[in-house]
């Protein structure tokens, strides 16, 4: 009989504040239960000098899964469509099979974070779900502040593609 998964809530946002050269930065905050049934949180964010929002999302979901030391079963909110939408409509699948290329031969964008994700998740049963703002997410609200902040602390790093 195979152990039963830890259940993990991971929500996440990333912010490039209004600007596609950025500052940007990202926040997510993980929940979870004990052994003993209490309720933890832990969080994290990141600013960088120069970013897009997109990257940002990317970027706090693979910090997110990456604080994960063993395989959970996960629930991840995030309020980006097209990080939903690449897995829950199989277009990650499609961009692997085409080797990175979408539509008519255009390359995917940030193929760098979205090999990251995949390899953060490989380890995890991972649930996607859109949620449309802070009304729909609890802690989305949360996580646009930790992600706004580290942003506005734009000094901290280069978005060079480092782990973040």
């Amino acid at each position: 009989m195979s152990e039963k998964l830890p259940e993990v809530e991971l929500y996440t946002d990333g912010s490039a504040r209004g600007n596609p050269d950025g500052p940007g930065g990202y926040g997510y905050v993980l929940r979870f239960r004990d052994s003993k049934g209490g309720l933890h949180e832990k969080e994290g964010s990141k600013g960088f000098v120069r970013t897009t929002n997109n990257r940002m999302e990317l970027m706090a979901a693979i910090a997110g899964l990456s604080e994960l030391l063993k395989p959970c079963k996960i629930t991840l909110y995030s309020d980006s469509q097209y990080l939903v939408k690449a897995f829950n409509e199989h277009w990650i699948d499609s961009w692997v099979k085409k080797g990175w290329k979408r539509g008519k031969n255009e390359q995917v964008k940030n193929v760098d974070l979205w090999k990251r994700l995949l390899k953060a998740a490989e380890p995890h049963e991972i649930t996607y779900v859109w949620v449309k703002g802070h009304a729909d997410n609890p802690l989305n609200e949360r996580c646009d502040k930790l992600a706004t902040s580290a942003a506005d602390g734009n000094d901290l790093s280069e978005d060079d593609g480092a782990a973040g």
